[in-house]
């Protein structure tokens, strides 16, 4: 058999090679582009220019990759020698699953390197989609083992599941505030999340090696909130240990403070938070001494805090200290398209913690949809939990089985309920599906390039969905 290479270049691809095998990648492929030893973009074919919304195939040739797309690993393929054959990259709230390979000069030496989008839709690759987030999770509690001396966090913005435009509005918000260093408020019903986004936000700061310390206001006596954020000088009081004891605010020195249920705080609290922001330094109990803080505070509530303001319950200086940058988090009633996706991420949680195997039908999933849910995500989670350890069925939850344990879904609560009429789940976006592309092919007048756009799709799904459509 005649050597693909010869002696004098054993270590990978030529670029021959690879102007040889493009043509192939680039038809089953949706998006191909290439790079050189400097990282600068050298080729780029129309396909991949459309997926990142770009002007044209040429308005990048000769950019700096990074510039073009941030969170790119090719540089690194380039520094290494080494492929990536299998990897999913986040680009514009769009998840691809990317191969990347380095090319190489007569001399055996890294010229560049080319990447492939091989899956520009994810639905397909569900089962290692669902793998790769286990994986993050299994690094971010490896993370937070290594780190518990300095408090790391658990959750990363993976964490934060959907797919919904609500969803997705918040991670766009959450992405913003991590490159700031600016107050974060929460704002959302209990449940629905508030403190994962906290932990997200702070892992993809520049923060992120540094502590993040979390404290509930609502579970902390009001005689001990002073104590607990500002600390205890040694013998302020009587009993008090003749140590110093950090208080909140030093423990997060450096890192992020996060305030839950910030509206639960005592107004004389409340002032001296707002001096501590303005001045950045405290003053523990009992002490004369000022300390300088370096933190970055998220606060989060599921109350009310304009009706608190007018009320005089809360201030309004504070309000306007915390308040930076808001991101409301929507209650799951608002985003039940996410339903789906969040029972299959908690199921899989709770199956791997007690050594279980369960999935969920579309009918399942339609019963939990009729439920209105005034615990969101957390409620959902029991919910889950409950039905997969009361199921006789074994793994498969249907709806008899989240009927059993869904407040108001037993037989004498149920006229009061519309399961019966709802259809499958399948049917229901089939449907919507179906009435989201005609509307648009017919705003865009049949074009179909520009129908995939608005409705936030590649092209090549967009005729996979139409060709199913038209079969039916």
């Amino acid at each position: 058999m005649k050597q693909i290479f010869p002696d004098k270049n054993k270590t990978g691809l030529t670029r021959e090679l690879i102007d040889a095998m493009a043509p192939m990648f680039e038809q089953a492929s949706a998006g191909a582009i290439a790079i050189d030893v400097d990282s600068r973009i050298t080729w780029i074919n129309q396909c991949y220019s459309d997926l990142l919304q770009l002007p044209s195939p040429a308005s990048v040739i000769g950019k700096e990759i990074g510039r073009v797309i941030p969170h790119t690993r090719m540089p690194e393929v380039v520094a290494t020698g080494k492929p990536m054959l299998l990897d999913i990259m986040e680009h514009n709230e769009q998840q691809l699953v990317v191969s990347r390979l380095p090319f190489y000069d007569d001399n055996g030496e890294v010229v560049g390197a080319v990447a492939f989008v091989l899956y520009d839709d994810v639905q397909p690759l569900t089962p290692l989609v669902s793998k790769f987030r286990r994986l993050h999770q299994d690094l971010a509690a490896a993370r937070k083992a290594l780190a518990k001396k300095t408090r790391g966090t658990r959750y990363s913005l993976t964490d934060f599941v959907g797919a919904s435009p609500q969803a997705l509005e918040v991670k766009r918000r959450a992405r913003l505030a991590s490159g700031r260093e600016v107050p974060v408020l929460l704002l959302g019903e209990t449940g629905t999340g508030k403190e994962v986004l906290a932990q997200a936000i702070h892992s993809a700061s520049e923060r992120a090696e540094k502590p993040f310390v979390g404290v509930n206001l609502a579970a902390v006596p009001e005689n001990l909130l002073e104590a607990e954020f500002f600390g205890v000088a040694p013998g302020a009081y009587t009993g008090a240990d003749k140590r110093t004891r950090d208080g909140k605010f030093q423990l997060a020195n450096g890192g992020t403070l996060f305030l839950d249920e910030v509206g639960d705080m005592p107004l004389p609290l409340q002032a001296k938070l707002l001096r501590v922001l303005q001045e950045g330094e405290i003053e523990p109990l009992g002490s004369n001494k000022l300390i300088p803080v370096d933190v970055r505070v998220i606060a989060a509530t599921s109350r009310n805090l304009d009706e608190m303001m007018a009320e005089g319950s809360f201030r309004s200086d504070l309000y306007y200290r915390l308040n930076v940058l808001e991101i409301w988090i929507p209650p799951l009633r608002e985003r039940l398209v996410d339903l789906g996706i969040l029972s299959e991420v908690l199921l899989g949680e709770i199956c791997e913690s007690q050594g279980l195997r369960g999935e969920i039908t579309d009918a399942g999933i339609a019963a939990l949809s009729a439920y209105h849910w005034p615990g969101n995500i957390r409620e959902l989670r029991n919910v889950l939990e409950r039905a997969l350890t009361m199921s006789e069925e074994g793994e498969l939850l249907d709806t008899d089985a989240i009927l059993k344990v869904l407040p108001g879904g037993d037989a004498e609560t149920a006229p009061r309920t519309p399961f019966r009429p709802v259809r499958p789940l399948a049917r229901v976006v089939a449907v919507a599906e179906a009435q989201a592309i005609e509307e648009a092919l017919a705003a865009c007048r049949g074009n179909r390039t520009r129908a995939a756009k608005l409705l936030g799709i590649s092209r090549s799904v967009l005729y996979e969905k139409m060709a199913k459509l038209s079969g039916n």
